[in-house]
């Protein structure tokens, strides 16, 4: 690494795969010690909910911190220590703690990352940066996956938060190679010209019609989207055309992650020429589009479209979103709190997609709930096209 941007492309390869702990992999875990589903689906629900009220928060203590790489390294030492807990002492008393301190510890990471790249390359190369960042983070997490699935295959689940670890080390080693003196602080907040001056009120922030309108857009884009994959994987098995259930759920995860990666890439390409605004109004429509081929194709062959559809969104919105943020907010010193707010939107709708489209596949079928999905992810994008304000390029 003989560039801050060299360990800054590897400290999101590495954190990819700590941020989000064991993940499914807890469940498995919990499962095999003689939990039930629902004190599995408490815990799990216990540490998505204190990340999602601790995200504003942290947010603000990014933007008036002047020790970013500190937070990212404490936040990845937090969450290993809390999921090692998980096997020492696999306990209602135990877990559920170390649930909530790993999504806290969690929230910090997509803002400090943002802060830091900020501070690092600045306004002007931050389109470019994002789809690196994006890119090299979702190659993490196909990494991640595929080592998972083989150590945990032929070593067992602990040999899963062996790799997470050895994950965190190499987060650990790639923020230490970043030197302090070449953050630019004013930067890495969106401070602007506003260097030195206090940053924009918490009131004045939260009364910005453009954040609101950004906010709502993203919660009603997760609540269309983060149900799909599952409902997707749960209809292939009900109607008997899966196959092996957890090999299709492997391929439907494989085939967005490496649709993400070349898409992260032309966001950032796109972002520097057009600006955001476009690269945003795409990945809106693709959620549409992956609801109507769900809902009216049977065929387990629709999982490479509808997925590459995901991977089309996913990518284009890692960096719409907070690069549309960072252009907004420039010059508020509020950027990181601003990512933040938008963070819990989404976070709300994405944990209000489940149930959503659970009572709709109950009540009208498959089929229909993918449109119902549809109707809402197309909510999002009419949205964003009549109410958003077109950012400068």
């Amino acid at each position: 690494m003989n560039s801050p941007v060299a360990a800054l492309n590897a400290l999101n390869f590495f954190m990819a795969d700590v941020r989000d702990g064991l993940g499914p992999f807890l469940g498995v875990y919990l499962q095999g010690q003689g939990w039930s589903p629902g004190g599995i689906g408490l815990v799990m629900t216990i540490g998505g909910l204190a990340g999602m009220a601790a995200a504003t928060p942290l947010g603000m203590m990014v933007d008036r911190s002047r020790r970013i790489r500190l937070l990212l390294g404490l936040a990845a030492i937090a969450i290993i220590l809390s999921c090692g807990a998980n096997f020492v002492m696999p306990v209602m008393g135990v877990v559920a703690p170390a649930q909530i301190v790993t999504g806290i510890a969690a929230a910090v990471v997509a803002p400090a990352v943002a802060g830091l790249t900020l501070g690092l390359v600045g306004q002007k190369g931050y389109p470019h940066q994002l789809g690196r960042n994006e890119a090299w983070n979702h190659a993490g997490n196909a990494t991640a996956a595929v080592l998972s699935g083989v150590l945990g295959w032929s070593f067992g689940l602990p040999a899963v938060f062996v790799l997470m670890a050895a994950m965190a080390g190499g987060s650990i080693f790639a923020l230490l190679r970043i030197p302090a003196a070449a953050i630019d602080y004013a930067a890495a907040t969106g401070a602007g010209d506003r260097e030195g001056a206090p940053a924009v009120s918490l009131r004045d922030l939260l009364a910005d019609r453009r954040l609101h309108v950004l906010a709502a857009a993203m919660m009603l884009f997760h609540l269309a989207n983060a149900a799909m994959l599952p409902l997707l994987g749960q209809a292939m098995v009900a109607r008997g055309t899966a196959g092996d259930a957890s090999a299709y759920t492997a391929a439907t995860v494989l085939v967005a992650q490496g649709t993400m990666i070349p898409m992260a890439l032309l966001a950032a390409w796109l972002a520097e020429r057009r600006g955001y605004w476009i690269v945003f109004v795409l990945a809106l429509v693709a959620l549409p589009l992956r609801g109507a081929l769900a809902g009216a194709i049977q065929s387990p062959m629709v999982l490479i479209p509808v997925q590459m559809l995901d991977g089309v969104g996913a990518g284009l919105l890692g960096v719409a979103m907070p690069g549309l943020i960072a252009r907004l907010l420039d010059g508020t010193g509020r950027v990181n709190t601003g990512l933040a707010l938008v963070m819990t939107a989404q976070g709300i709708g994405a944990a209000c997609s489940p149930l959503l489209a659970g009572m709709a596949a109950e009540w009208l079928g498959y089929g229909a709930a993918f449109l119902v999905l549809g109707v809402i992810a197309a909510a999002a994008l009419a949205l964003w096209l009549v109410a958003g304000d077109r950012p400068r390029a």
